[in-house]
């Protein structure tokens, strides 16, 4: 199993971090360790003092597929879910200043933790499909699928050019606006719709 992770995917973010925007999706990947198992804490690691919560709506490959058409893309889904792009802002910021590949600050140990999958059928449209994030009870991130700059069917196609896609894999397809930085006792809870999908409680 695979983490393929989506940048700059929300105009509001782009915007909130100063980036550029881009005529392709922004991909990098993440390890199957970046996972959180059993409902384990976040631990902040070490190496940051300044690691940042990002929501996403993440979708469930279901099959095997290599250069997928994006009419096509719809039949390598069929759930859902939420999960948490933990970002080690301070380690992302100092590699990129260098030049350098910046997986340290995004694919460290337990930084892509992710909650419930739903069935797509569940859905009047994967085009609108509202999610949020809640820090200590307090709403501090909220968007909408239909706010992506590139949709999940156009991510399936650009990314199955490159990179085979197998059952089991995970896409998380970017976050919008209002990261911020997580403390020790953070609690996280994160959404889609009304339906609470992943907790993390933060070390």
């Amino acid at each position: 199993m695979k983490i393929i992770c989506v940048g700059r995917n929300y105009a509001d973010h782009v915007k909130e971090l100063n980036n550029s925007f881009n005529e392709e999706p922004v991909i990098f990947l993440k390890p199957e360790t970046a996972q959180l198992q059993n409902r384990m804490p976040f631990f902040i690691p070490d190496f940051s003092k300044d690691v940042h919560h990002e929501v996403e709506l993440v979708l469930k490959i279901n099959k095997a597929g290599k250069n997928i058409q994006e009419e096509f893309a719809h039949k390598y889904f069929s759930e859902i879910g939420i999960g948490i792009d933990f970002t080690a802002r301070d380690k992302q910021t100092e590699l990129k200043q260098k030049g350098l590949p910046w997986e340290l600050g995004k694919a460290f140990d337990g930084s892509a933790p992710s909650g419930k999958f739903v069935q797509v059928s569940k859905f009047s449209s994967i085009s609108n499909i509202n999610f949020s994030l809640l820090k200590n009870g307090k709403v501090v991130q909220q968007g909408n699928s239909s706010q992506m700059i590139f949709s999940f069917y156009k991510i399936i196609a650009f990314v199955s050019k490159y990179i085979t896609l197998k059952k089991g894999d995970l896409i998380f397809t970017g976050t919008p606006k209002g990261v911020s930085k997580v403390e020790a006792n953070d609690v996280l809870e994160a959404f889609i719709e009304d339906e609470k999908l992943l907790t993390v409680k933060v070390k």
